[in-house]
């Protein structure tokens, strides 16, 4: 600013500037021109004068109008005026466009500056930059043809959003007329359900300034539409926005690519979900050993991995060639009793035809059967309104069906019935080892509980009670037994065994022990030459790997004398009423067959105690070792009521409960209890 500002007064000539000024003048790059309050030129140099077609000669003294239209260019002299006039009364800088006669576009701008010499006047002071419009041109047109290769859309809008000039391409695209383009008529072409989310974030970028990225579906004048990507920015003239300027591409087939993409790996991501479940379904299923378990985990996955509301399994009976529906939520199927396999169902459908049946509505339901009255009577009387039934195949032959319903209609895609046609040789792998342990598993507690005697003995002056309940979850005898007998002497004997291991081998053996304990009893019966002959017995029938543990005792119900041999077995317990529970204070000796010299420990059992002997299931499990077993069977017997005590029944039920309650049972438990009346009970003997 100091240096115009010490730029002599007006009407002097470049010649008379300071040589300093005179160079800069003369030999700058752009125009410079200083105006009085005359609006006159007072300096000047050759490339001002040259824009308005003159010399500084003949510009000095003389108004910008006036050279101008000297110079025979009357609408620039009447537009430079105005910017003139504009700057000075307005007291800020104006901006102008003048092009010359040979074709040359200038930019200038006016500024209001004051003069020193008087402090008060105002000199309007002119710079001018060359503008090659040429260049420009050229330029633009480049970055068109640039943009145009690239599949892009150059459109531009006022600085408030509106469009006010033409963009043919999108016409063309569009067949949009001019009139509905203009303004913010380039929204009716967006897709219905894209315009109000575009045309919100047109607003907000005009509003706040910043740059404008939408994606959008165009509506194309062939009709259909493609996938757009908009993209402006504003030009500023300062703080002011001039206008707008963005592109338009088609990402059609980016946005296709994308969306295959994106369909393939939900595809993938579904089939590993697929793929899990169907892993879950075969681990479930796999611990499943009941028709009923196995209908309740296909409940589960049916929920989870199908989206099923009902799920049932229907069991063919080959013999009598009819069905049986079992449903995990208790709902009843067709006819209690079965149904033939020409009963309108998709089950008895699927399993009479062999192959999947899939229906995704009532009216499809209706069609396949010919509107039987059954089929009216279930859409009436259910929420179903969809069906899959699959057959479950064994050795090629049908043994069920799997049957799913849906409380809405829905379709079945290809992938998800592969899936399903899976999960249904699964489930008849299940329910085939489900139907063959019901068998074998009600054989083996039949055979179970055939070893075991039907009911004890009633003695006189003894109270005897006995509790069994198997631990085996799979089709297996256990080896635990009990047996109790009066003897000829008046006395009655008593034993509880545990032979080790499942299966025949264990129950034989325990078979023959129990009959050779009783024959021996009968010949011999002190505990001590029983276990001795057991011992021969053992020797010579039974293998060195089956080890058998027992307790044998002979009580006398009129004196209460006890003797008791324990060949390897856990103590006794003694439930005492007043002086309270305890284990029996005595080494037990070696299993039977392991060479040893057998002997007994005799004590006497006072009126209203309870010996009670037991299996190791009641006291040891995977949590919970042998010593903290029989640590909490004295507490437990000790937290007893009364009339619990005095019940020898009710004394082992009451142990069972409270000992396994916490822990899953995972072996056979086996109680005896043998107790003497109180005093007055026996005295009426």
């Amino acid at each position: 600013m100091s240096a115009e500002t010490s730029i002599p007064p007006p009407r002097i000539s470049v010649a008379e500037l300071p040589d300093a000024v005179r160079t800069l003048l003369t030999d700058a790059p752009i125009g410079f021109a200083l105006l009085g309050p005359d609006d006159a030129f007072g300096s000047i140099n050759p490339r001002m004068a040259s824009v308005f077609g003159s010399t500084p000669e003949r510009c000095l003294g003389r108004t910008p109008g006036q050279v101008l239209e000297e110079a025979g260019d009357t609408a620039g002299a009447s537009a430079q005026v105005a910017c003139l006039t504009g700057a000075r009364e307005g007291g800020r800088a104006v901006r102008g466009r003048h092009r010359t006669p040979d074709g040359r576009v200038w930019d200038l701008t006016w500024f209001p500056v004051e003069d020193p010499t008087d402090g008060g006047e105002h000199i309007a002071l002119i710079a001018a930059r060359d503008v090659d419009d040429d260049g420009a041109r050229r330029g633009e047109q480049r970055l068109r043809a640039l943009l145009q290769a690239g599949n892009q859309i150059v459109w531009s809008a006022g600085p408030g959003g509106e469009i006010r000039e033409d963009c043919p391409q999108w016409r063309t695209l569009t067949g949009q007329d001019l009139d509905s383009y203009l303004g913010h008529g380039w929204l009716d072409a967006l897709h219905p359900e894209d315009r109000p989310r575009v045309e919100r974030a047109w607003e907000d970028a005009v509003l706040d300034v910043t740059p404008f990225d939408a994606l959008f579906r165009v509506r194309t004048r062939v009709g259909g539409h493609h996938h757009y990507r908009a993209r402006a920015h504003p030009i500023m003239d300062g703080t002011e926005t001039v206008e707008w300027v963005g592109t338009l591409i088609d990402v059609t087939t980016e946005r296709e690519a994308d969306e295959l993409r994106q369909r393939l790996n939900q595809q993938l991501s579904e089939a590993a979900m697929r793929t899990a479940r169907l892993q879950k379904a075969t681990s479930d299923l796999a611990e499943a050993l009941t028709a009923d378990e196995v209908v309740q985990a296909m409940a589960e996955i049916g929920r989870s991995g199908v989206g099923a509301d009902h799920t049932s399994l229907v069991l063919f009976d080959r013999d009598r060639l009819r069905l049986r529906m079992l449903s995990a939520d208790g709902r009843q199927g067709p006819p209690e009793r079965g149904f033939d396999l020409d009963y309108p169902d998709i089950a008895a459908k699927a399993v009479a035809d062999r192959t999947p049946c899939l229906v995704s509505g009532p009216a499809e339901l209706r069609a396949l059967f010919d509107g039987a009255p059954e089929v009216e009577a279930l859409i009436e009387r259910t929420r179903e309104r969809a069906w899959v039934a699959l057959p479950m195949m064994t050795a090629g032959r049908p043994i069920g069906a799997l049957r799913f319903s849906f409380d809405a209609q829905r379709e079945v895609a290809d992938e998800e019935r592969v899936f399903l046609e899976a999960l249904a040789g699964q489930c008849a792998l299940a329910i085939g080892r489900a139907i063959v342990y019901e068998r074998e598993h009600g054989t083996a507690e039949e055979l179970q509980r055939s070893l075991l005697p039907e009911a004890l003995p009633e003695v006189r002056g003894v109270r005897l009670a006995a509790y069994y309940r198997s631990g085996s979850q799979h089709v297996q005898v256990g080896g635990d037994w009990y047996d109790a007998f009066p003897l000829p002497d008046g006395r009655v004997a008593g034993v509880l065994g545990d032979v080790m291991g499942k299966g025949i081998p264990a129950a034989a053996g325990m078979s023959r022990i129990r009959n050779a304990l009783r024959a021996l009893a009968f010949s011999m019966p002190e505990p001590a030459d029983v276990l001795t002959g057991l011992d021969r017995m053992f020797t010579a029938t039974e293998g060195m790997d089956q080890v058998t543990t027992l307790v044998y005792f002979v009580l006398d119900p009129v004196t209460g004398q006890l003797d008791l041999s324990n060949a390897g077995h856990l103590p006794p317990l003694v439930v005492a009423g007043n002086a309270g529970p305890s284990l029996l204070d005595t080494e037990p000796d070696t299993p039977l067959g392991v060479s040893s010299d057998r002997g007994h420990h005799k004590f006497f059992v006072q009126p209203g105690n309870t010996v009670a002997l037991y299996s190791d299931g009641l006291v040891e499990n995977r949590k919970r070792s042998v010593d903290a077993g029989l640590d909490e069977l004295v507490r437990k017997a000790a937290e007893a009521r009364p009339d619990v005590v005095g019940d020898p029944q009710q004394m082992l039920e009451y142990l069972v409960e409270s000992m396994l309650k916490g822990y899953e049972q995972d072996d056979d438990v086996t109680l005896l209890a043998v107790q003497l009346p109180v005093i007055d009970s026996v005295s009426e003997r």
